[in-house]
This record gives C-alpha cells, sequence and structure tokens, in this order.
C-alpha cells in the first residue's frame, strides 16, 4: 500500500504517519520503496511470527501458573472450612427453670 492509503482511515498528520512507519521499519516490520514521489510499504510478518511465539511460551507457563494457584487455593478453602465454622458458632445457653 501507499503511505497515504495507510494513513488514510487515521487522524493525524503526515509527519506522524511518517514517524510510525520509521518505528516500523527499524523494527524490522515494514518495508519501504520509493516509486517517483509515492512510498509503497510492505509489511514483513517473520518478526510478528517470532513474537507471537514469544509471547505464547509465557501465556503458556502462566496459565499453568494460575491454574496452579487456583487449585491451591481450593485446596485450603476446603481445609479451613471447618474450622471456621466451629470458631463462629455460639454455644448453646440453658435458661433456668
Amino acid at each position: 500500500m501507499t503511505v497515504a492509503e495507510l494513513a488514510d482511515p487515521f487522524e493525524m498528520s503526515a509527519p506522524a504517519i511518517s514517524k510510525h512507519l520509521r518505528v516500523l521499519e527499524k523494527a524490522g516490520l515494514l518495508e519501504q520503496q520509493k516509486d517517483g514521489r509515492i512510498r509503497r510499504c510492505r509489511l514483513i510478518a517473520a518478526p510478528l511470527k517470532d513474537a507471537a511465539q514469544w509471547v505464547e511460551q509465557y501465556r503458556q507457563f502462566w496459565e499453568d501458573r494460575l491454574d496452579s494457584l487456583d487449585q491451591y487455593l481450593a485446596e485450603i478453602q476446603s481445609t479451613d472450612t471447618p474450622s471456621k465454622k466451629s470458631k463462629t458458632q455460639k454455644p448453646n445457653k440453658k435458661k433456668k427453670s
């Protein structure tokens, strides 16, 4: 796509769009080619795939950790429940007749 086509949906100035495109280019996610006065941009998706794989590893790690925490908290809750009930019950007082 041309820079103008990329910028069209956004309410940003041309210099701001150019700055964003330079950042993406420096990150290796975008390639720009000049065709006269028109600059064409091409997405380079491979680095995004690498980033997605890295994020997936940590997602799985934290999902496993949170599942373990959930199980641990369920165990604690099930063992704490009887002792809490005994502390909150008041002894029955018999009335003198």
